[in-house]
């Protein structure tokens, strides 16, 4: 008799086991779900019965940040619909209620939790997943902009350039992601400028993110020699490419040669000390830091980790490449999920939704990673879009589905893979032209008392 299971019977088995053996599928029910109850339950403020209880706003909230129309109005709609449909008590469609609810969730809750979910997926990494049995955290910046109310332009002022009234309050953004799981570790945000506005400065607020043991994968920016000795202190590697102060003085005939334009090189404590140091900590600090730069793949890189034998030059190359992912990880945050532009009007709102987007997104990496752990394969194989376009067609039929047919997803998930893409390059531009509509140069109200008096300009040819 012929044993052999074919492909199809094989994964069948794999999901008969998985939800007998793990209770993984009711991150469709996240909120609701033994194990996040008690995180959630935990995180809670004191509050009395309302119509939207805080699980009820997160819930909502998140569905609002994955929707099309981001409105209040439409969640609010859709709620009394759903509550329609399913027989419950009517609910007014006015939206103050819900917009009371949204202001009285704690931002801290929202932040938790998303750590939490990270925390999770970190938990349940496989251990071929990590690089030489090490976790990889990826660290990039961005910015977001927000409505230009007075509130948001107090907190986060739009750019110097800009006249009054032309321009929108703007946030910076640093995060930190994972290399295996994709999974959003940690973030903070702040000015765009202004005195420890700059990325650096917002990394610094994250340093107890990383674990002992950990690698650092940034890009040139943070490269820089006071934040090298942190990680060196606290027991991290990093590997990131040459700071641009160093690019012009970097001779591969000094220092300890490791191989062809690879070398040990120390590299004495700058005689400034920077503005947010202590002198204490700056007298403190060590004369000198033994790094090692090395060329490769047309990039002067430098890492703390010093021995060749251990870390190759072809594989620290290797390694440098997958920073790329990072990259995708905030256009899939920003571009995908629709955080590049927020919708709320105060400058608390604002960081609450930033929040729960990233929230959203490790939601989504979870389910990812669950559907990786399923088909036997890396997270990073797996399409974010893919899996977003999934969870939104699914997320409003699945009460009535059997954990089996849940696992099935998971499975939908795996079917679609992409490819590997270390190191890709894409021009920054777009062949679309947009519409030829000339920009406003006045505020709002001028313009339109011009409109009223001349008539509306004619189009840009």
């Amino acid at each position: 008799m012929n044993n052999t299971l074919t492909k199809p019977q094989h994964q069948l088995n794999r999901v008969t086991h998985y939800a007998r053996s793990t209770s993984s599928y009711t991150w469709f029910n996240l909120l609701t779900n033994d194990q996040m109850l008690d995180t959630v339950e935990s995180l809670l403020p004191e509050y009395r019965e309302r119509q939207y209880p805080p699980t009820e706003s997160l819930s909502l909230f998140l569905t609002q940040a994955m929707s099309a129309d981001r409105s209040c109005q439409n969640i609010v709609n859709q709620t009394a619909v759903d509550r329609m449909i399913g027989g419950l008590p009517q609910v007014s469609t006015r939206t103050g209620g819900y917009c009371r609810a949204r202001q009285r969730l704690p931002k801290s809750m929202v932040m938790r939790l998303s750590q939490h979910v990270a925390e999770c997926m970190e938990e349940e990494t496989a251990s071929q997943w990590f690089w030489q049995g090490r976790r990889v955290c990826l660290v990039d910046g961005t910015t977001v902009t927000m409505p230009d109310t007075p509130e948001n332009q107090a907190r986060f002022p739009q750019q110097g350039a800009q006249k009054p009234g032309l321009g929108f309050p703007i946030c910076r953004l640093v995060g930190i992601t994972s290399l295996s799981t994709g999974a959003l570790l940690n973030a903070a945000m702040g000015r765009f400028n202004g005195k420890g506005s700059d990325e650096q400065s917002l990394l610094r607020t994250l340093l107890d993110t990383f674990n002992r043991g950990d690698i650092v994968l940034g890009d040139a920016f943070f490269a820089t020699w006071f934040f090298i000795l942190e990680m060196q202190t606290r027991g991290i590697d990093l590997l990131m490419e040459q700071h641009g102060s160093r690019r012009r003085v970097t001779d591969f005939r000094k220092g300890k040669r490791l191989g062809q334009r690879d070398h040990l090189i120390a590299i004495a404590k700058p005689k400034i000390k920077p503005r947010w140091m202590s002198q204490s900590d700056f007298d403190a600090a060590p004369e000198s830091i033994t790094v090692r730069e090395l060329r490769a793949g047309g990039k002067t890189m430098v890492t703390t980790m010093l021995c060749p034998k251990v870390a190759s030059k072809a594989e620290l190359k290797a390694l440098y490449k997958s920073r790329w992912n990072v990259e995708l990880d905030l256009r899939n945050i920003k571009d995908t999920l629709g955080m590049n532009i927020l919708s709320c009007k105060s400058p608390d709102m604002v960081e609450k939704e930033i929040w729960v987007y990233l929230l959203a997104y490790n939601l989504i990496r979870l389910m990812m990673v669950q559907s990786a752990l399923l088909a036997d394969v890396k997270p990073r194989r797996l399409s974010f879009k893919h899996s977003l376009q999934l969870w939104l067609i699914a997320s409003s039929r699945m009460r009535d589905c059997t954990p089996e047919q849940r696992l099935l997803l998971l499975m939908f998930i795996a079917e679609q893979q992409v490819a590997n893409r270390p190191g890709r390059i894409e021009p920054r531009a777009i062949k679309r032209r947009p519409k030829a509509y000339p920009l406003l140069t006045v505020p709002r109200d001028q313009a339109r008392k011009k409109v009223q008096q001349y008539g509306h300009p004619k189009k840009l040819k």
